[in-house]
């Protein structure tokens, strides 16, 4: 009876050790990525960096997004000047047409202030998700020019599939045909096999991002939206930035963990450097489908490395206007905000922000 005491407790403590060294072994696990090792990273800061823009000209979009980029480059003690690579990505928002797009102007402003930098209009490439809608929004001319460049910068359509690879991919069990709604998988996913079950439920991501550059700049526009809450910075670095993400736009479940997952992607979040947003136009109901009689301007350019807060903030912005015009406020707590703060892409409290006006 004695030695089976002795046996029980010890097997009670071997199984206790199996525990503790799982537990310490997930822990090394959520340091990696299914895509990748994870490279450290430091963590967003809680600065969002404002200027008062004169008018919605080019000259005065050259002037806020110049002094915004000098004084995060010397209040973080970085600078934006060429790399090993000597690539820049700039990703731009055209989802909604041109209605509420990323304007043409803030684009322009940021190219002329990487040259200023060192940078060559043939070093820098504005990244879009759909070709026709890059059409719409004022990236391409016409069809009959034949040309992918806006203002002598080349433009990549990530619809074209030319710029995924079969072996980056986010992979998520929610199949396309889950989807209220028919999804065409074979447009949805330019590249992958025809007929491919696996191939429904992959999200490939967008290559130069990851690793063609020496860095990246999201450029979003803001609107609510009927799932997430928020359309804005994290949505245009992961679901606006990756193919067959439709099947998510209808998940409550599955939308705000795409999220924040595509945007913890090590390779992806690595080169990812800042997020700029004008306020020029953006929408507080019925996003993120354009409807002129919901949309405000602000005379305003933001400028963070923590998207997490900058669609937190913007939350509060939308918020306001809707209850101005009669509409019920989004919620408090949004499940984007939270779980893309779990996983390291920013605080997501705005009460902590600290807001610095440049002018």
């Amino acid at each position: 009876m004695y030695t089976y005491k002795i046996l029980y407790v010890l097997r009670r403590e071997f199984i206790l050790m199996l525990i503790l060294f799982g537990v310490l072994l997930l822990k090394q696990v959520r340091g990696q990525n299914m895509i990748g090792e994870f490279q450290e990273k430091s963590e967003p800061t809680n600065r969002v960096f404002n200027f008062q823009l004169r008018n919605f000209s080019q000259s005065s979009y050259a002037e806020a997004v110049e002094n915004l980029l000098g004084i995060y480059e010397r209040s973080q003690r970085v600078d934006f000047t060429p790399g090993v690579k000597r690539k820049v990505g700039l990703k731009v928002y055209s989802q909604s047409g041109p209605g509420l797009s990323t304007p043409e102007t803030l684009v322009e402003a940021v190219v002329q202030s990487l040259i200023k930098r060192g940078y060559h209009r043939s070093d820098i490439f504005i990244l879009g998700l759909n070709g026709r809608m890059l059409r719409e929004s004022g990236f391409l001319p016409p069809l009959s020019e034949r040309s992918m460049y806006f203002n002598r910068v080349f433009v990549r359509s990530l619809d074209s599939g030319e710029y995924y690879n079969a072996k980056w991919f986010y992979d998520s069990p929610l199949p396309a045909k889950s989807a209220q709604y028919w999804i065409n998988i074979e447009n949805e996913n330019a590249i992958g096999e025809r007929g491919d079950d696996a191939n429904e439920r992959k999200s490939y991501l967008p290559m130069p991002l990851m690793h063609e550059v020496d860095f990246w700049i999201n450029l979003p526009c803001y609107s609510d939206h009927p799932t997430l809450g928020v359309n804005g910075a994290l949505m245009n670095a992961t679901m606006w930035n990756a193919s067959n993400t439709t099947r998510f736009l209808r998940s409550p479940a599955s939308a705000p963990v795409a999220v924040a997952e595509m945007g913890a992607v090590p390779e992806l979040r690595e080169t990812w450097a800042l997020n700029i947003v004008s306020l020029q136009r953006f929408q507080y109901v019925g996003g993120p489908i354009f409807n002129s009689m919901y949309t405000v301007s602000e005379p305003l350019v933001m400028l963070s490395d923590n998207p997490v807060l900058l669609d937190s903030i913007m939350r509060e912005r939308i918020n306001q206007y809707r209850t101005k015009n009669g509409f019920a406020p989004l919620p408090q707590e949004l499940k984007i905000l939270a779980y893309s703060e779990q996983l390291g892409l920013g605080e997501k409290d705005a009460s902590f922000a600290n807001l610095v006006s440049v002018n």
